[in-house]
């Protein structure tokens, strides 16, 4: 068997009204995800198998030069290669599968569980529009959602409005990615949401790297930690017990290898594999045989309108069932694909697209009156300690390109460093 030949489509799959509200119209870091790429590898035998790639988040984007390497190779001889990027080798799992007859979690390992745990997710958000994703989520048979506490947020507020719309067995994963600081403004804020039942655990609360900090947290709190696989590195991690479990990404071979280094120090991890229906199952196909991916996995597919499969993912009591056909086991609606297909006038001179970001101003308003205005998303500002890490009742206003003097002078000022202020509105 060879592949003989490999189709790369664009495609803007919309979100749902809510995120594109969120994660878009705000310029939200995530804005561009709904820009997926499609694989569709074809190989002499006749079979097809599809992957997919998020261009703008993705470890790694499929090349020119990676299509150039798997053309005339056998499929199985190239599929661990993770360096071939996200959707191609996901399409080469996929037709290997096919042709053997067999589905993509017989070629991974020794499956252990028959369904994958899976999370709902969002970017930082108002307490309401969270509140209303918590609801969907539940309505939608998940068990847990993960989502971002962020500086220009009161996050008190924020867990308050779900916690009063959600069962109290729902989980709230909070990644705050680094900004409470270190481990002295951290560990108030921290144990303050654990005294909310559905806070299930705490991702990066501060730098990852500072070992010593990271060390106070993880023995002040009495919720699970969570860090990123590799920061600080492994051997250090578990000698001084930093956390107690992890957050796993990348490729196959990647994410095997995370996964079972996890396993023997006996450590539960999420898989934060995101994309859309292809994505998803393959994600479900990795976490039915890593043991220890007891944690839902972070896949960001409620964020799309459209899984386009032709049939879409189903989420039962927190988990999605692993599908037992050949390949991945599920049937892409190709008429999706063209309905969201990018014209290719609008891709650029390495044929992919990119939303350009509006031109806005975010500005972090407090109780007191005082502001800080923010040209996009200026996280690191906050995590360098240059402001508050949280003070509740703080709140996010944006403000759009009016076309006026002040705005274009405000803006001018926010390019190079967030400017503080007095709020007086517009």
């Amino acid at each position: 068997m060879k592949v003989v030949d490999v189709e790369r489509t664009i495609v803007d799959v919309p979100f749902t009204p809510r995120q594109h509200r969120i994660t878009i119209e705000s310029v939200s870091p995530v804005y561009n995800w709904s820009v997926l790429e499609l694989c569709k590898v074809t190989t002499d035998t006749g079979h097809v198998g599809w992957g997919e790639t998020v261009i703008h988040y993705t470890y790694g984007r499929v090349t020119d030069e990676s299509v150039g390497r798997v053309l005339g190779e056998s499929p199985a001889k190239m599929m661990n290669d993770d360096s071939l990027g996200a959707g191609l080798q996901m399409a080469l799992f996929d037709v290997v599968g096919k042709i053997l007859g067999v589905p993509v979690y017989e070629l991974l390992g020794t499956k252990v569980r028959d369904a994958a745990p899976i999370s709902w997710w969002s970017i930082d958000a108002s307490p309401q529009d969270w509140a209303s994703e918590a609801k969907d989520a539940v309505e939608s048979g998940y068990t847990s959602f993960k989502n971002k506490p962020r500086p220009w947020w009161d996050i008190v507020e924020q867990v308050d409005a779900i916690s009063k719309v959600v069962p109290a067995d729902f989980k709230l994963d909070l990644d705050p990615n680094g900004s409470f600081q270190d481990a002295p403004t951290a560990i108030p804020i921290l144990q303050k949401l654990a005294k909310y039942d559905n806070v299930a655990i705490f991702e990066s609360p501060i730098p990852q790297e500072n070992v010593e900090e990271n060390k106070r947290i993880h023995e002040a709190i009495d919720r699970p930690i969570a860090m990123h696989f590799g920061s600080p590195p492994y051997v250090v991690n578990i000698r001084e017990s930093l956390c107690d479990g992890y957050v796993i990404g990348g490729g196959k071979s990647t994410v095997v290898r995370q996964g079972s280094l996890s396993a023997e120090a006996d450590l539960p991890f999420w898989l934060q594999i995101v994309g859309n229906g292809l994505t998803t199952t393959w994600a479900g196909h990795l976490g039915a045989v890593l043991t220890h991916a007891t944690w839902p996995a972070i896949t960001c597919i409620n964020l799309y309108s459209h899984h386009l499969l032709t049939k879409p993912i189903q989420v039962v009591d927190g988990c999605h069932k692993v599908p037992d056909a050949p390949g991945l086991g599920v049937e892409v609606d190709e008429a999706a694909i063209e309905r969201y297909r990018v014209p290719d006038e609008k891709l650029d001179a390495d044929g992919l697209f990119m939303y350009p970001p509006p031109r806005i101003i975010k500005t972090a308003v407090y109780p007191d009156g005082s502001c800080i205005h923010m040209e996009g998303d200026q996280l690191s500002y906050f995590k360098r300690g240059n402001a508050e890490a949280q003070v509740e009742g703080a709140r996010l206003e944006v403000w759009y390109d009016d076309g006026s003097t002040k705005w274009r002078d405000l803006f001018e000022r926010v390019q190079d460093n967030p400017v503080a202020g007095r709020w007086q509105g517009r």
